[in-house]
């Protein structure tokens, strides 16, 4: 190995040169101490530089205050770690991960699909994977999706979940738990995956396992609408009212206020990829909210990020006609039997065009 190779500075090579001097003078003992104290020279030295570049990579999460047009928002951390201590210290770790997977041949620009989904959700993925959620080129971008992932104590889901991603490669799976508010954990760590694995994706689709997701009118979304970069795109739920009980349930000690910041709906919505950084690293500070959307819609509005409503994200369903879905980017509430059917009715089915795009991208 090199001497580059091994982090050498310019206090090594002094200590080095000196050694070679006393070598003839010193004993075997009097070699070893000065052998040993240039290797802590040299571990310090890496250690301080390992430091210096990661340094913007750490958490740092901290009480924070957010303001919008509807009132001011006051993040107390100390009682998101007594409530939810896991979401604020968990440090991501992937089980299975897939390095190099956004590189896109011929420098195309990448559409990434990005699918929240669990375990035993094995017919979800395999009615996916034979209708939108393949890895192909629509209109000049390249489409891949991707199914994220956490663990289940069932040994029978996980070995099938291995089985799975050995046959498509196309799991991420961190080694967290599956639940409800560990959808923020999904959130923050795969923020944290396509800052360092995924700079290659112009936009990325987040959403759910059952829903439909039209690659082909996304495609045309983004290529019409103007400056589709700037901003996340959605089914923008306006201040929402706090529920203070049940599976969405907060409470007031963790949050007082009766609205929320405006927030895309987690069923299904848009990531430019230029955000993806921004969106990061403010994640390194504000605390992990228990509610995934919720969340979000936090990390955008501490980043000034604004969000795009747009009727085309069908988050709350939609009466089924062909034609209404081969232009809806995203349908979300279907089961795997209907979507292989309602797919192959799509692909063989031509339709004029049923709206207005410019009435609908506001």
């Amino acid at each position: 190995m090199t001497r580059a190779g091994l982090g050498f500075n310019k206090a090594g090579e002094q200590i080095l040169k000196k050694m070679k001097i006393w070598g003839r003078r010193l004993s075997f003992a009097g070699l070893f101490v000065i052998a040993v104290s240039a290797l802590w020279v040299l571990m310090l030295s890496n250690l301080h530089d390992v430091r210096h570049k990661d340094i913007s990579s750490r958490p740092q999460r901290h009480s924070f205050t957010l303001k919008d047009d509807f009132s001011t928002y006051h993040l107390n951390f100390t009682q998101y770690e007594a409530e939810f201590p896991h979401l604020q210290s968990y440090n991501c770790t992937l089980l299975v991960d897939k390095p190099g997977y956004c590189h896109s041949p011929g420098g195309k620009p990448l559409l990434l699909l990005a699918m929240k989904s669990h375990p035993a959700s094995s017919d979800r993925r395999s009615a996916l994977r034979q209708t939108w959620a393949v890895d192909r080129d629509v209109s000049g971008y390249q489409v891949k999706p991707l199914f994220l992932m956490a663990t289940v104590p069932s040994r029978g889901h996980m070995a099938l979940v291995k089985e799975e991603s050995n046959t498509f490669q196309d799991i991420l799976l961190w080694d967290f738990t599956e639940s409800h508010h560990n959808l923020s954990l999904k959130e923050r760590c795969f923020l944290e995956w396509l800052h360092h694995n995924c700079k290659e994706a112009e936009f990325i689709f987040k959403g759910d396992d059952d829903m439909l997701v039209n690659p082909d009118a996304l495609i045309k979304y983004v290529k019409t609408i103007d400056n589709a970069s700037c901003c996340l795109h959605g089914a923008v739920q306006h201040h929402s009212v706090v529920v203070r009980s049940g599976k969405y349930g907060v409470t007031h000690s963790l949050f007082p206020l009766p609205k929320y910041p405006h927030f895309v709906s987690g069923g299904g919505f848009l990531v430019p990829g230029a955000v993806v950084t921004t969106l990061f690293h403010t994640s390194l500070k504000l605390p992990v909210f228990p509610l995934d959307d919720v969340y979000l819609g936090m990390l955008a509005l501490a980043a000034n990020i604004k969000l795009r409503d747009s009727r085309l994200f069908f988050v709350f369903g939609l009466k089924y006609e062909t034609c209404p879905y081969k232009a809806a980017l995203a349908v979300h509430g279907i089961t795997a039997d209907h979507l292989l059917k309602i797919w192959k009715e799509m692909q063989e089915t031509e339709c004029e065009p049923v709206f207005k795009w410019n009435k609908l991208m506001t």
